[in-house]
């Protein structure tokens, strides 16, 4: 019984291959190569500009020097810390957002459905208009942000000429972006949670904050974990906002991992060195969401 059910698996793939051939030739040639690609060039110093081939690899190949070089230099752990100063503004704030958005949106009012389609309408924007239009908004001359804030009196910053608060300014445009994107994933975690949980916390006579901390946030925890676990990676990979808004600047404040990489590959034609920096990243993320993957036995619960 069990070998003709093998057997009828057995069919059904072969079957499926035809289909399923296009995919894969697409992720082969698209993902699978360039990623392979980076790796040999992470051990050369290839410029982008000459052609590609095994004489070239065995011409340029350096070993582990762009590595060593990397690691060793103060840019490199500037940069790093940009980024997870960055990280350390954008996570909190775009998960607090997210989910008052979700907290929003989850009740059954009348127009519910319209305000979910405007708060996710930032999430579809390209990040090109999106930057240029909070590139303006954050003008510390003309940006509607600074008007605000002296109708109340307060003198606003340079914002994106201001080493200080040029990475706050990023902060807040990566946060209106993506809020709509996260929230999303909350509200479907809140509308998978069980009613007849809040009948039993209003029965024992909870309050809402009570009811919101002892039965909505653990049972909303996968969802959250989720959520962190893709605003962590998405963090990382910072750059068409610092690219179109700062350009790294001013000062080299807003310098991020992917902007070097960027820097490094097309501006300064140091492929290699640049392959390496992608690896470094990988690495870094890697063992980031390794660390979250092993943490969360004791807080996600995904029983609900």
């Amino acid at each position: 019984m069990a070998k003709q059910k093998r057997k009828v698996e057995k069919k059904k793939i072969i079957q499926a291959l035809p289909f399923m051939l296009p995919s894969f030739i697409g992720m082969l040639i698209f993902s699978l190569c360039p990623v392979l690609i980076a790796v040999f060039l992470s051990f050369t110093d290839w410029n982008g500009l000459e052609k590609l081939n095994v004489q070239t690899f065995t011409d340029h190949f350096i070993g582990v020097d762009n590595y060593k070089t990397i690691l060793s230099s103060s840019e490199f752990w500037t940069v790093l810390l940009h980024t997870l100063y960055y990280i350390a503004l954008y996570i909190p704030l775009v998960f607090i957002a997210s989910l008052g958005i979700a907290l929003l949106l989850n009740k059954k009012k009348k127009g519910t459905m319209v305000l979910r389609v405007l708060y996710y309408i930032p999430v579809l924007t390209s990040w090109v208009a999106a930057s240029l239009i909070w590139k303006w908004v954050l003008s510390p001359k003309y940006g509607i942000f600074n008007q605000i804030l002296g109708i109340v009196g307060i003198s606003g910053p340079g914002w994106l000429t201001s080493e200080v608060w040029a990475m706050p300014g990023i902060v807040l445009a990566s946060v209106w972006k993506d809020m709509g994107f996260f929230g999303l994933f909350l509200l479907s975690g809140l509308s998978a949670i069980d009613p007849t949980y809040y009948e039993a916390a209003k029965v024992d006579g909870a309050g809402r904050i009570v009811t919101f901390f002892k039965v909505t946030l653990p049972l909303l925890t996968p969802s959250i974990f989720f959520c962190l676990i893709m605003s962590l990676i998405n963090a990382f990979q910072l750059f068409p906002q610092v690219q179109i808004m700062t350009e790294g600047g001013p000062n080299g404040a807003t310098q991020v991992m992917v902007e070097r990489i960027y820097t490094y590959g097309f501006s300064y034609f140091k492929m290699g060195y640049a392959s390496a920096y992608s690896w470094l990243l990988f690495l870094i993320i890697f063992v980031l969401t390794m660390i979250q993957m092993k943490l969360q036995n004791g807080w996600v619960h995904y029983e609900s």
